[in-house]
């Protein structure tokens, strides 16, 4: 692991705050460091379509440093892999809950609404798909014959 003049090391988890929200990422703040960036393909495993689909102005999310960069003061962050801390009270402001909070590391569960729904999407992808393959082919038969 390299450490740079920001105090971020690459390669460790810190836990940090989402400053702002950005459509191609969030810029996250790190505990005796310059703020980084998680872009959007570094937040989830899966394809999400937006980032505040995820993340909210405020949380606090576990984040490993991907790169820092010196001379430009960027510093590139990553959620994937690294297993995000939970509040166990669920989403409450209450301060009661004396930080006690429990590690999600399991993958996400697919439910069969979600199943179904995906199979109707790439069901009518197929068909669309299929038609321009003909308009096509039908296209080069036709260029053929000239």
């Amino acid at each position: 692991m390299e450490e740079t003049n920001s105090g971020a090391v690459v390669g460790q988890i810190y836990t940090g705050k989402v400053l702002k929200i950005k459509p191609f990422g969030a810029i996250i703040s790190l505990p005796n460091s310059a703020p980084g960036l998680v872009h959007i393909s570094q937040i989830a495993n899966g394809f999400i379509q937006s980032v505040g689909d995820v993340l909210n102005i405020g949380d606090e999310v576990d984040v490993r440093v991907v790169s820092n960069d010196p001379t430009s003061g960027k510093i590139s962050l990553s959620m994937k892999d690294v297993p995000q801390r939970i509040n166990i009270y669920g989403d409450s402001e209450d301060d009661d809950n004396d930080g006690e909070y429990y590690y999600d590391d399991t993958p996400p569960v697919i439910t069969a609404a979600a199943a179904a729904n995906f199979e109707e999407k790439f069901k009518s992808w197929q068909k669309l798909s299929n038609e321009r393959i003909a308009g096509i082919n039908r296209r080069n038969k036709r260029n053929k014959r000239r």
